[in-house]
């Protein structure tokens, strides 16, 4: 089981939930909301050998939390996996438009100078924006696009320029989700939960429940539950030489 995008430290036990997920054989991607938050969320992490913490910084805080990108260039040596990034156009946050730029063009740019990183992206209202900064920071590592909520032909764009996708239980609830996974190369595809924002059943998706997107994934792709399994398990060691 993958769970490519959850928000281990924002659950109200978040320890309890990282040893369950040790215990279920959980391969997970536990992100940040802000460089902060790194050591605490990275102590989650410890002794638990599928679990590994991405280094972020929300678009939904960069006009709060942008004085910590010193922070976060000081960190990102310490991770192969950056995220959450990215950019936010809902009108809530649209006013801090430029402080969400200027905080995403940076932690690129940190990212391409420490080599590469394996990202986690953000791109609600935003997709084309997110495609046009990562096309000009070619460097900055892999992309993955969680939740991608953007239209068929900017995921069309984001396949040309190499983009992977993290799908969720939440996604393929909806016609518009499905069509877009129907759309995305099966071989750049992971399983996410975005707990405890995503909701199942009136209440916090847990990061093992992000299982249940293997079975839109086996429809959108027309082959046996087992058999998507094993392209989503593929696909996590594919994703680099070691990812877990």
């Amino acid at each position: 089981m993958i769970d490519f995008h959850c928000h281990l430290d924002l659950y109200p036990d978040p320890h309890a939930v990282a040893a369950a997920c040790q215990e279920r054989g959980l391969y997970v991607l536990s992100v940040t909301t802000t460089p902060s938050a790194w050591n605490g969320t990275s102590a989650l992490a410890l002794g638990k050998s599928r679990i590994r913490t991405a280094l972020g910084l929300h678009p939904q805080v960069a006009h709060l939390r942008k004085s910590e990108l010193p922070l976060f260039e000081q960190l990102v040596g310490q991770t192969r996996y950056v995220g959450e990034i990215g950019l936010d156009g809902a009108p809530e946050f649209k006013p801090h438009w430029n402080d969400q730029v200027e905080v995403f063009e940076r932690i690129l740019a940190s990212c391409s100078s420490a080599g590469g990183k394996i990202l986690s992206l953000h791109s609600r209202r935003a997709s084309k924006d997110v495609l046009r900064r990562l096309a000009e920071h070619p460097r900055a590592g892999i992309p993955i696009l969680h939740w991608f909520s953007g239209t068929v032909n900017e995921v069309d764009r984001a396949v040309e320029q190499g983009c992977w996708f993290s799908v969720g239980p939440a996604m393929l609830g909806s016609s518009k989700g499905r069509a877009l996974v129907e759309r995305m190369p099966r071989e750049r595809v992971l399983t996410e939960s975005d707990g405890p924002f995503a909701q199942v059943d009136g209440r916090s998706i847990l990061p093992w429940e992000a299982s249940s997107a293997v079975l839109g994934l086996s429809a959108a792709w027309a082959v046996p539950t087992a058999e998507a399994e094993q392209q989503l398990a593929e696909n996590l060691m594919r994703l680099g030489s070691a990812p877990f």
